[in-house]
This record gives structure tokens, sequence and C-alpha cells, in this order.
């Protein structure tokens, strides 16, 4: 039986998946008794354990605003903190989350190019691409803004793509997003779950992540790993995402299954990911192999996992240049994002590019940026009492509950469906208010 773990394989990975075992997961050191903190932990990523001390006296916080936070959180270790505390917006970008949701169009054409694909194993060698396309953009250690209540995102002007995401709850805060053009639909309803554990917090993807393909409407579900955010008050903030990420044919029971590797000592094994894409038998027919930070690519293997002879790795994704010293990381298709250039003539108002806190933050003034988002979030709070008060259920517009409840491998998820409103919004030229 060919292997359905590249950890475990006696293929091509092997030797470098024991290789990265060897390492173990980033070193990481207790400060506790160097700096006077209980269970503080700081890991380099670019080091060993030595310069735990010096490191954790990095990073963006000054001194007297990294205790005070210290202090303050240190209640929340081991919960859910995903909708519990207000953070400074020294640590967040000027982009809201559905604005990020939407990066993972940046490579689309992987998605065009899966659809005009008659090899079927190839078309999941495309979509895995795509989906892994979007890490680099997700390394960025800047928070976005949590999208308000029916906030909304739209982006067109991007490879044929209309681009349409949804705040559909606050509690537990859910976005709602879809995407289109006359090669695929995308459709996801997202949550996520986390656990803060003091310097570090791990996230855990609940979401439905679906394509389909509209040649022949095959349909193809991502599960990606968890995301572990490292050095969040003491040391340099940093991003990784060990696991594995699985996007499965729903129609031909096909599948990818890809290990993102663990950062090990000083370095070794961070951005790197291997895996095979299986046949419906659950047998290895092309490896995968690259860096989530710079390219992808793939090989024709036997049934053992080795290579084929007389083939070679061909690269099916490479990152885009990207800005060299960008304030917040980000890439020429977030500044994109961020812009009117993707926005449509007659934007909803309630776009996350015209949130009041994201342009001050945008503009450098982090004094106005922090009122706007208090009072934007005391707003939404009155508007919450209010429907209470009136026995009133908020409802999204674009985007219907389903009824539906699907399991995930960290909890359940509410299903959200686009209901095509938009579509004869844009059409007619008429928009709700």
């Amino acid at each position: 039986m060919a292997p359905n773990d590249p950890k475990q394989t006696g293929g091509f990975f092997a030797s470098i998946a024991s290789s990265i075992s060897s390492f173990g997961s980033a070193m990481t050191k207790s400060v506790n008794g160097l700096l006077g903190y209980e269970g503080l932990e700081v890991v380099n990523p670019e080091g060993g354990t030595e310069d735990a001390e010096e490191e954790a006296r990095r990073g963006r916080w000054k001194q007297e605003e990294r205790d005070g936070y210290w202090k303050m959180m240190q209640k929340y270790i081991g919960s859910d903190v995903t909708s519990m505390v207000t953070l400074p917006v020294l640590i967040f970008e000027p982009m809201s989350m559905l604005q990020k949701m939407a990066e993972i169009m940046e490579y689309s054409y992987l998605l065009d190019l899966a659809d005009e694909c008659e090899d079927p194993y190839m078309r999941l060698v495309y979509t895995t691409s795509w989906a892994i396309s979007v890490y680099y953009a997700f390394q960025r250690t800047w928070k976005p803004f949590n999208p308000i209540l029916g906030e909304t995102y739209e982006m067109v002007n991007h490879g044929g793509i209309t681009f349409l995401a949804e705040q559909v709850s606050h509690h537990p805060p859910m976005s709602a997003g879809h995407a289109e053009n006359e090669h695929f639909i995308y459709d996801i309803s997202s949550k996520v779950k986390t656990k803060f554990l003091g310097n570090s917090i791990d996230v855990y993807p609940l979401g439905r992540n679906r394509v389909t393909l509209k040649r022949d409407g095959a349909v193809f579900n991502l599960v990606p790993p968890p995301t572990k955010v490292n050095n969040l008050i003491f040391g340099r903030t940093w991003v990784d995402s060990p696991g594995e990420m699985i996007m499965t044919n729903l129609t031909t029971g096909d599948k990818a299954v890809l290990y993102f590797q663990p950062c090990g000592w000083f370095g070794a094994g961070r951005y790197e990911i291997d895996g095979y894409v299986y046949n419906s038998a659950e047998e290895p027919k092309i490896l995968m192999t690259g860096k989530w930070n710079e390219s992808i690519s793939y090989q024709p293997c036997d049934s053992e996992g080795e290579p084929l002879p007389g083939t070679e790795l061909k690269e099916s994704w490479r990152l885009a240049d990207v800005p060299k010293n960008d304030k917040f990381q980000y890439t020429n298709f977030a500044h994109k994002v961020n812009s009117f250039d993707t926005a449509p003539k007659k934007l909803l108002a309630s776009d996350s590019r015209l949130r009041p806190d994201r342009y001050a933050l945008e503009q450098g003034d982090l004094s106005k940026a922090g009122f706007e988002k208090g009072s934007l979030e005391e707003r939404q709070r009155a508007e919450k009492k209010n429907r209470e008060e009136k026995g009133h259920k908020f409802t999204p517009k674009w985007f219907d509950f389903t009824n539906e409840v699907a399991a995930t491998p960290w909890g359940e998820l509410e299903v959200y469906r686009y209901n095509g409103k938009y579509d004869k919004h844009r059409a007619c030229g008429r928009w709700l208010e």
C-alpha cells in the first residue's frame, strides 16, 4: 500500500522527513527567572536556545506596553481568545480580515489551468499549488481588523473575478465569501478557533473551502493546516503552519496530501512542503515538493512514491516579485486588494476600504486609528443591544445560512451559501443600503 503520510513514506521524501523530525520543532526556552515572567516561552526561528533572553527583548512593543499587556493576557492562557480581547492598533495592519480572505485569489490563474486540464492528477497539482500560494501572505505578523457585523469587501479587475465577502456573524465571528470567473466558483464559510499559550497562539481554521470547476462541475474541498503565531508579546513575531494540507476531489475521490514541515533549529525545514497526489485507491501518482515562500514543483512517481525514470521536476507555481522593506510586509497584490483599483464603480457603503480606522492606520495615525476602532466597536455593541431589545435577529444580505453544520478536524462549522442577490444588484445598478 502506498504511503498516505509523506512523513512516514519510504520513498522520495524519507531522508528529508527523518532529518527534519530529528530537529523537532523550533527551539524554545522559558525565560522565567531571566526576565521575571511566569511560564513565558520565546522562539527564535533563526537560532537555538542560548539567545532566548536577548530575543525576548526584541519585537515591536515598548517595554511598558509589553509588560502591561502581558499582565492583562496572563489570565487567558489556555483559552480561545477569538473575540474575548480588545487589542491595540499597534499590532494591526490597515486591512480587514475580509480583505485578507481575498488574497487567496492572487494566483487564481492556477484554478483556470485546473479547469482547462484533462489530467485528473494535474488538476490536483494546480488546485493545491493555488491553495499553497497564499501562505506567503499569511506569514505577515500584523493582525487584520476584525470585520464589523455586516461589513463587506468587493473585488473586481483581477483575472476576470468577482469576489465578495461578508461578515455574517459576530459571536462567534464568521465570514462568508464567494468568487467566480468563467472557469471556477470559489465558496468559503470561515471561522477560527484559537488557543492562547502566553507568548504564542494556535489558530485552527474551522472553515469550508470549496472550488467548483465549471467545465465539468468537479468539486474540490480544501482542509488547510493549523497555524501558530510565535512571540506575540516578547521577541520578534513570526508565523508557522506545520501540519497537513489536504485537497480532495469530491467528484472522483482523488486527493493531494501535503505536509508543511515545522521550523527546526536555526530555521531547518522552515517553509518546506512535501507530499503526493493520490488516486482514489490511495496510490501515489505525482510527488510535490517546494517551499511555500518560493515555489512548488511536481513530478510523476511510481507506486512507492519514487520519481518515474525519464521524468523531471517541473514548476507549478512561483512567488511573484514582492516589494522590498514594505512596512506591513505587503505583496503587490495586497496593495491592490487594499486600493480602489479593484473596487467596482458602485461600491457598497459597508466595504472594508471605507473603514475610518483602517484608513487612519494606513495614513500612519495610530491615535486616530485607535479612536475610530473603538467607535466602530461601540456602535456595533449599541446596534446589537437595539436588536435584542426589539427581538430582531441579524440577517446577512448576500449569504444565507443553509442549516447545515459541517464537521471539521477542529470543530463544527455553520455553513453559509451565496444567495446570488449581489449579482442581481450589480446587473441592475440598484444597491441595498
